[in-house]
């Protein structure tokens, strides 16, 4: 189901996420998920917005991209972004619940170069819901101006399990390809997940602690989806006007070791016997 034009709604500041985070799980036993379920059409709108250079510079240390250049990591307009996307998804008219939302993927278009210092007009929709073989998927839309013109873009794809209607489908057969070589092996400590969501905003209780980690099933804290693809890209190295494209195949368990691979613009991470946490590839325009 494809989102109709939204009418927009202008923000004077970005929302605050805790709150979100806070109205989002209270919902959540409450939501009906279903790929014919009606979602928000409202496209929210934040201008004048002006990057924190000291929460640039955190972002980029716990990530590994240089600091103090003038330009925005390729992955940061995300951050920027992701309040609007929780203030959608945490509402009443969002129907897939927030708690054990899944991020799936993100594709993203850098048409330009993005100064630190810039100023830039932020907007953010559900562009439509989609049958999933474990559930409900959504996507979600940031676009990213400056100077009127688009200058990033992404599409992010949420997922929310539950039972579906009739058969299930098959899943969906991974592309066969040879193992991308080994780049580098990168030891992570336990507090990446804390360090990231003090950066990034995002302290969902999954990234922080072991404790509220198995509060939802996980043996220990994981690291976050967007961290892992910002990791890798900080490593691999990104063209000024670029398209990438990466999906989150399994969490990251903190602490840990995971390989880092790369070839002729694909990337992976790996993590004991081979099992892959993100795959990817980027490329210039």
């Amino acid at each position: 189901m494809m989102a109709d034009p939204a009418a927009a709604l202008v923000l004077t500041e970005p929302p605050s996420l805790a709150p979100l985070l806070a109205r989002g799980a209270l919902l959540s036993p409450f939501k009906r998920p279903g790929s014919d379920a009606e979602f928000p059409r409202t496209r929210l709108v934040l201008s004048g917005l002006r990057v924190d250079l000291a929460r640039l510079a955190a972002y980029e240390r716990v990530c590994g991209f240089p600091t103090g250049e003038d330009a925005l990591p390729v992955t940061y307009p995300h951050v920027l972004g992701f309040p609007l996307a929780m203030r959608l998804m945490s509402g009443r008219g969002f129907p897939l619940p927030l708690l054990g939302l899944v991020h799936t993927s993100i594709t993203v278009a850098r048409h330009a170069r993005m100064p630190a210092s810039g100023t830039y007009e932020l907007s953010v929709h559900i562009e439509g819901l989609a049958p999933h073989r474990r559930g409900t998927q959504a996507t979600v839309v940031t676009e990213v101006r400056g100077g009127g013109d688009v200058v990033w873009e992404s599409r992010s794809t949420y997922l929310a399990r539950h039972r579906t209607q009739g058969p299930a489908a098959a899943p969906r057969q991974a592309e066969a390809r040879e193992p991308l070589p080994e780049a580098a092996r990168w030891r992570l400590a336990g507090d990446v997940g804390r360090r990231y969501g003090a950066a990034s905003g995002d302290r969902n209780p999954i990234h922080l602690h072991p404790l509220t980690a198995r509060l939802f099933g996980f043996p220990r804290a994981i690291a976050h989806g967007m961290w892992t693809v910002a990791r890798c890209l900080a490593a691999h190295g990104v063209p000024d006007s670029c398209h990438l494209r990466a999906e989150f195949r399994a969490p990251v368990l903190l602490p840990g070791e995971v390989t880092y691979a790369e070839r002729d613009g694909r990337f992976e991470l790996r993590g004991g016997e081979d099992q892959i946490h993100v795959t990817g590839d980027v490329y210039p325009v």
